[in-house]
């Protein structure tokens, strides 16, 4: 009894971080790959290592708010099935929780990688501070501090294997992920209805078609920076089939905008698990990215 109660309450601190949203840390990896350092131990050991500190840093980040924001959380459909909402773990409990793993990740982050990675950790918290106690409640700006985390987590990912910044990189995560947080806006106003107010109170400065709009300015926006980025930065004979990844970052929009038209959207990281043609996508595109940066110059070479 005593061993399931445990097992119990371990699986509720678990949910407790979601660990189904840890996907979004993804973008910390993206540092190592276009850095062409795929192939360095040490490159790959920091990335994979500045993954994990975004995911604990992450789950603090949603254990604090569980707390914060329990009492909208309550009135939720789905949230209300969250640990700290249905009691499964106290307040108390979760913010000491969150301290912990907080902690821990900006001591590994300091300690075992650069400097800049642990640098980013703490502009990414300062950040979330900022976002739980003003932004989140000021529309438009709450999404771009939503695109401004992901930025930051890029941005660790790049100083994770010790390479200098690209410009391109901020412009094509930052217009992505603005893309993403509207559409997820879209997707609470939808799934909420008339009680989206009682949960979020800046939903009521959004709707459904002005989303809409600001959607198809992202997406435009977002297809035409990462074209442009392949041809201006792979000018070299071996690397213009960079091109070829552009019909899969055009299907991946265009399928996430079918999703959320189609079937009202939801989270990107949730969508991303469920539907495979957006799962086949992602992976061609990382094959034409990975041959076009490490194999063909191995072959031309």
């Amino acid at each position: 009894m005593e061993a399931d109660r445990s097992r119990g309450l371990a699986r509720s601190y678990l949910r407790l971080v979601r660990p189904k949203q840890w996907t979004k840390n993804g973008f910390v990896l993206a540092g190592v790959v276009f850095a062409e350092k795929a192939f360095s131990v040490t490159a790959v050991t920091h990335a994979l290592l500045a993954f994990v500190v975004f995911c604990a840093l992450s789950g603090a980040v949603y254990a604090a708010n569980d707390v914060l924001d329990v009492k909208e959380d309550r009135k939720h459909p789905l949230k209300r099935l969250r640990p700290v909402a249905s009691g499964e773990i106290s307040p108390r409990a979760a913010l000491t929780f969150a301290a912990l793993l907080a902690a821990g990740a900006l001591v590994v982050s300091f300690v075992f990688l650069p400097v800049g990675v642990g640098v980013a950790c703490i502009a990414y918290l300062l950040l979330q501070v900022l976002y739980t106690t003003v932004l989140k409640h000021t529309a438009i700006l709450d999404v771009m501090s939503i695109s401004a985390g992901f930025v930051i987590r890029a941005l660790a990912g790049v100083a994770a294997v010790s390479s200098p910044i690209s410009p391109w990189l901020i412009v094509c995560t930052g217009l992505l992920t603005l893309f993403l947080g509207f559409s997820k806006r879209r997707h609470e106003i939808a799934t909420l209805g008339e009680g989206a107010v009682v949960h979020r109170r800046n939903l009521q400065d959004y709707s459904v078609p002005m989303l809409d709009e600001m959607m198809n300015i992202m997406i435009s926006a977002t297809i035409i920076a990462y074209t442009l980025y392949t041809f201006t930065v792979y000018e070299r004979q071996d690397q213009i089939f960079m091109m070829g990844s552009i019909p899969f970052v055009v299907y991946g929009v265009f399928r996430y905008m079918l999703l959320v038209h189609r079937d009202g959207g939801g989270n990107p990281d949730t969508l991303l698990l469920s539907d495979r043609p957006l799962q086949i996508a992602l992976f061609l595109w990382l094959v034409v990215v990975t041959a076009v940066i490490y194999v063909v110059p191995l072959w031309n070479g």
